[in-house]
C-alpha cells in the first residue's frame, strides 16, 4: 500500500495492492498497519457503496459533529472525479478544494479525515464508488454543501444531481462547526 501526500493537511492518497493472473485481479482495499504506518489512524464502522450514470455529480457531503467521521473512498468499477473541500476553521486550506481521479485501472484511493466535504462526478457508465467510513449513518448530521459553490469547474454541462443534493446550501452560506486540530 502506497500513501502519498497531497496538499491538504491529513489528506492521502492510497494506491491499493493489486495483481492480476489468467483468472483475473485482485485488489486490497483495506490493511490496518499498513495504514497506521502510512499515518492514518482508521476505524471502520461502516461500508457501502454507490454505482452512477456518467455525468452524475455527487455531493458534497459530511456529517456534523458530534457523527462526524473520515472516509476511504475508492472506485472498484468505472471512474470518478472525486472532489474535497476543506471545512475546518483555522486550516491553511480552509474552504479550498481538491480533485484527484480514482478508477478501476489507477486503483486510487482518498483517504478524507474529519471536517471535509466529499463529493464526485462519474466519468463513466455505472462507475462504482465505495466508501469506508468511520462513523455510522447519523440522519439528523448528514448534510453537504452544495456542489457547484465551491470554486470548483465540474467540466459538466448538465449534471446529473439529486433534489437533495440541489438543495443545500452554499459555501458562503455554510458556517462550519469543524475546527483545525492543532
Amino acid at each position: 500500500m502506497l500513501i502519498e501526500a497531497v496538499p491538504f493537511s491529513d489528506v492521502k492518497i492510497i494506491t491499493l495492492p493489486s495483481s492480476a493472473d489468467n483468472r483475473g485481479s485482485f485488489v486490497k482495499t483495506f490493511h490496518n498497519a499498513a495504514l497506521l504506518k502510512g499515518g492514518i489512524d482508521f476505524t471502520l464502522r461502516e461500508s457501502y457503496f454507490s454505482f452512477s450514470k456518467k455525468d452524475v455529480v455527487r455531493g458534497m457531503h459530511f456529517q456534523l459533529p458530534p457523527h462526524q467521521h473520515s472516509k476511504i473512498v475508492f472506485c472498484p468499477q468505472g471512474a470518478i472525479l472525486d472532489v474535497i473541500v476543506d471545512l475546518r476553521k483555522g486550516s491553511a486550506t480552509y474552504g479550498q478544494h481538491y480533485a484527484h481521479i480514482l478508477s478501476a485501472e489507477n486503483k486510487k484511493a482518498y483517504y478524507i479525515p474529519e471536517g471535509f466535504a466529499h463529493g464526485f462526478k462519474s466519468l463513466t457508465e455505472n462507475a462504482m464508488t465505495y466508501y469506508l467510513v468511520s462513523s455510522e449513518y447519523s440522519q439528523q448530521h448528514d448534510t453537504g454543501i452544495l456542489y457547484d459553490s465551491i470554486g470548483f469547474d465540474w467540466e459538466v454541462g448538465s449534471p446529473i444531481v439529486s433534489a437533495r443534493d440541489l438543495s443545500f446550501k452554499t459555501m458562503k452560506e455554510f458556517e462550519s462547526p469543524f475546527i483545525m486540530a492543532q
